[in-house]
């Protein structure tokens, strides 16, 4: 399926209703054909894969609020746009997450502890990607991870990864930001980078409506979805909460990246449940009507419907429900028994491989550390 073809100018894909009902229609034709082929295994894994996510993120939050982490970025509501967009991608893509995409990095390997080590403060490099399904670590540098993010697609393009006809060659890049992001100089950039050079790399935008505390109709009155067009970037805009939609059209953006064909931008238009992180309060400047209004649009609820629809029993989705709750038990556990990282770790993951200058820096504090342990200052 061509993303040019299949990108309509304004309208928003959706293929399941708010009440988990498969539509299809003129406009989502394509994205549904798509759609109706998706296995039942894998609607499945999608639909556990925002159930054991949204677990962990509450124990993220609950662990904060004892005092056990420094902060915490909750994910709720935005899993339906994570995860389908995660699974579109092969294992020889690469991934630039921001600080939010919790569902994203756990499923590309990410170990639970390692996120909650990163908002600990136990760790300054997070993870090796080449160990982790080549996802990057988390940037929290409002919208820079753009320009990492072309940067490398380039890289993929000069390597020849790209447009070879090879699916298991052909490699593109996704990087994942918010509608705050793209107010920022560093997003505008990325675009004009990956427009001029065809890189391979799919710009994902969770809009979640809020940047804090100003709303994206502030932020910006013209549809988000409209100004990677300006940059000559195909784009389309989703409904965020509707996995399906989110799988699809990053299957067709994906495809369109790795053939050679450039840059491609899918807006998912969700909504941010809870707060922007543990330290706003989003009480001061959200409607509660607002927030119950997209609160009934509860992303797991409405695959958890479908898949009735589809025969899968509720003791079968219950399971899900206890192995989160088994994931969010070990994760408590793992976080208080916590000690202190190794000072080591500053110096270890400055660069990809061992560097002269950090190597003479850290002998350098073994032997004063060293000084003040015999006694001699």
């Amino acid at each position: 399926m061509s993303f040019h073809a299949a990108a309509p100018a304004t309208a928003t894909v959706r293929i399941l209703d708010p009440e988990g009902r498969f539509v299809e229609t003129d406009e989502n034709a394509e994205y549904a054909a798509v759609a109706r082929a998706i296995p039942d295994e894998t609607l499945l894994a999608m639909h556990r894969r925002m159930v054991l996510t949204r677990r962990f993120d509450h124990a993220g939050h609950n662990l904060q609020r004892t005092g056990q982490l420094g902060l915490w970025v909750p994910s709720h509501g935005q899993e339906a746009a994570q995860v389908g967009s995660v699974f579109a991608l092969r294992a020889q893509d690469h991934v630039f997450p921001s600080y939010r995409e919790h569902a994203v990095t756990m499923h590309r390997g990410v170990e639970p502890m390692e996120i909650i080590a990163m908002y600990r403060g136990q760790t300054h490099g997070g993870w090796d990607p080449d160990e982790r399904g080549n996802t990057h670590i988390s940037t929290l540098v409002i919208g820079s991870q753009t320009l990492h993010a072309t940067g490398y697609a380039l890289g993929q393009q000069l390597d020849g990864d790209v447009g070879t006809g090879d699916p298991d060659r052909d490699a593109c890049t996704i990087v994942y930001f918010g509608d705050g992001a793209t107010s920022q100089g560093d997003v505008n950039e990325a675009y004009v980078f990956a427009a001029s050079t065809k890189a391979p790399v799919v710009f994902f935008l969770q809009n979640n409506h809020w940047a804090i505390s100003v709303p994206v109709s502030v932020q910006s009155p013209t549809p988000l979805v409209d100004r990677p067009r300006g940059f000559g970037i195909p784009s389309v805009r989703v409904d965020g909460n509707d996995v399906l939609a989110s799988y699809t059209a990053s299957l067709v953006a994906t495809d369109h990246a790795r053939s050679g064909q450039g840059p491609a931008f899918v807006e998912a238009e969700t909504y941010r449940i809870g707060a922007h992180t543990s330290s706003d309060d989003p009480t001061r400047y959200r409607l509660d009507d607002e927030l119950t209004s997209w609160v009934e649009r509860d992303p797991i609820a409405r695959s958890a419907a479908y898949l009735r629809s589809r025969g899968v029993t509720d003791e079968q989705l219950a399971r899900f429900d206890e192995e989160g709750e088994d994931i969010a038990a070990d994760v408590r556990r793992a976080t208080v028994a916590l000690t202190p990282p190794s000072v080591d770790v500053m110096f270890d993951n400055v660069y990809r491989e061992p560097h002269p200058v950090t190597t003479a820096q850290k002998a350098w504090l073994e032997q004063y550390e060293a000084g003040y342990e015999g006694g001699s200052h």
